[in-house]
């Protein structure tokens, strides 16, 4: 697994041994940049939920953000994003949050500092039950801006609506066993 494209093209990429994250492909993380470039995606702050080696929102970084946010819940998960930011020599453009995702959005703006995001990764585990939750919950946290993304990977036996609040799904494809959509926050009209 390595940066596929930017200012840190090339670089390998740390991951944990075992089965407990399964990053997305470089094929598959190819499209996804493709299409967000295709569509235009600012790439300013980003937040990479279910980070796993952080790969995507590095990826990002690599590709011109400004900023990025990792959020991964096991501790020596956590350890790894922070060696490929520092290998990347992202570190300080970046933030590691280890805690679970839930928790995560749940907190967001309780400081009343929040930032907005103009891209959101989310790669949870194929399997995980709660994804649709998960996806209506970013969507109510309020932490997208007006014409952000989010970008989901997922099963293809996992089915998603073309609309969640007020994310509309720009783009669905798949590669294989491997699925991402493509969905665009905007907000209602006043």
């Amino acid at each position: 697994m390595r940066v596929i494209a930017g200012q840190a093209k090339g670089h390998h990429l740390k991951a944990p041994k075992g089965l407990s994250t399964r990053p997305m492909a470089d094929k598959i993380k190819g499209a996804v940049f493709s299409v967000l470039e295709t569509q235009g995606a600012h790439f300013g702050r980003v937040l990479d939920l279910y980070a796993g080696t952080g790969s995507l929102g590095i990826e990002a970084l690599s590709r011109g953000a400004d900023y990025a946010d990792f959020v991964e819940q096991t501790q020596s998960v956590c350890r790894i994003i922070e060696e490929n930011l520092e290998h990347t020599k992202f570190r300080a453009q970046a933030k590691v949050h280890c805690r679970k995702v839930a928790q995560f959005l749940s907190s967001v703006d309780k400081d009343g500092t929040l930032s907005l995001y103009d891209l959101v990764f989310m790669d949870p585990p194929y399997a995980d039950p709660q994804i649709v939750n998960t996806i209506v919950s970013l969507a109510r946290a309020g932490v997208l801006a007006d014409g952000g993304f989010l970008v989901v990977g997922h099963s293809p036996r996992v089915v998603l609506a073309d609309q969640y609040e007020e994310l509309h799904r720009v783009k669905w494809r798949c590669h294989g066993d491997s699925c991402f959509s493509i969905y665009r926050f905007q907000e209602p009209a006043a």
